[in-house]
């Protein structure tokens, strides 16, 4: 049986957060939390990315998330790793746990490698990311993203294409 692998929405205008994580890719950026943007978080030092992820993100976050990517909302639960029910909940409770947040920290890395990737491309980054890759043993990196291990082995193909490995 072949997973059914959905589409990213239309190619929508990117964000004023996504033109700003350009600018990094551009200019240079604030140091290896850049893809924090992506959340609409402007906390880029690690110790305390490391507290706000502790108290949990609000469930704007997520939403805000989700629109800077343009990806359906049933791809970015798979990415977060959340299931709907859980996800009803944190919108009733308006915060995440520390370990959800902390995924969605994981998710926004893996993504902001993407676009490092297709140098800002969002619509190219989402397509590549819900396709079949080869040098993933044809697995989707969507779907590999979910765990730690998985989104490893996702940045280390991007870091490998960069640089003109494709094996």
């Amino acid at each position: 049986m072949t997973e059914q692998v959905p589409q990213p929405a239309g190619a929508a205008a990117p964000t004023k957060d996504v033109e700003y994580f350009r600018t990094f890719l551009r200019e240079g950026g604030p140091g290896p939390n850049a893809h924090v943007i992506l959340l609409g978080l402007t906390v880029f030092d690690t110790p305390d990315l490391l507290k706000a992820i502790n108290k949990g993100f609000t469930y704007h976050t997520f939403q805000r998330f989700q629109r800077n990517i343009a990806l359906p909302l049933e791809s970015v639960m798979t990415l977060v790793n959340i299931p709907r029910r859980t996800l009803t909940r944190r919108k009733n409770e308006g915060r995440f746990a520390p370990e959800e947040s902390d995924r969605l920290v994981r998710a926004s890395r893996v993504y902001g490698k993407a676009l490092e990737l297709f140098e800002g491309n969002v619509s190219a980054a989402s397509n590549w990311l819900l396709a079949p890759q080869r040098g993933l043993g044809g697995a989707v990196p969507l779907a590999l993203a979910q765990t730690d291990i998985g989104s490893r082995e996702v940045e280390r193909l991007i870091g490998r294409l960069e640089h003109g490995v494709f094996a």
